[in-house]
């Protein structure tokens, strides 16, 4: 393993240790048992550190973004990444449906050339529902939270709308 890999190995345990002793704090001190509003919403937020800031454009809503992913579940078993499908780039546009919005949230605001470490609850990844491969194989089971390694290669522009003018007849 590189030293690469290796950082964003601690940030990821990192990140996962202290939302865990975060969580442990507020549900063990509560005397009724009962968690507070906020804990709950404190389950359902993307998680998100970068590892190197990006100087390039900055990925926004609508942003057509192309991006390098390695896709994890919380135990480092490997679902998914680039590198499975023969190091070509992702690329979407943020906002639009068929991907996950957690994974969206995560590469908003990034800048080109930037790295960032995401852990996304259920809730923005694929809630209950258990993913299966072609063969019916579980690949991620349902209630599953998501750690992804990203690398933003490049933002473009949203496509310009086309005009939609009545025709003269």
């Amino acid at each position: 393993m590189n030293n690469k890999t290796i950082a964003v190995m601690v940030v990821v345990i990192i990140l996962i240790a202290a939302a865990g002793y975060y969580v442990f704090g507020k549900y063990s001190s509560s005397g009724s048992g009962d968690a507070p509003a906020q804990d709950q919403k404190t389950e359902n937020v993307v998680q998100a550190q970068d590892t190197t800031v990006g100087t390039g454009a900055q990925a926004s809503a609508n942003s057509v973004v192309s991006v390098l992913y390695v896709g994890k579940l919380s135990d480092g078993t490997v679902f998914d990444s680039s590198e499975a499908h023969g190091n070509e780039p992702l690329t979407f546009q943020l906002g639009t449906p068929g991907i996950i919005a957690g994974f969206q949230i995560g590469i908003n605001g990034m800048k080109e050339g930037g790295e960032r470490v995401m852990v996304i609850p259920a809730s923005f990844g694929y809630g209950t529902e258990d993913v299966k491969d072609a063969d019916g194989k579980v690949i991620i089971p349902a209630n599953s939270t998501l750690v992804f390694g990203v690398k933003l290669l490049k933002v473009e522009p949203a496509p310009a709308a086309s005009p939609s003018t009545p025709s003269a007849e």
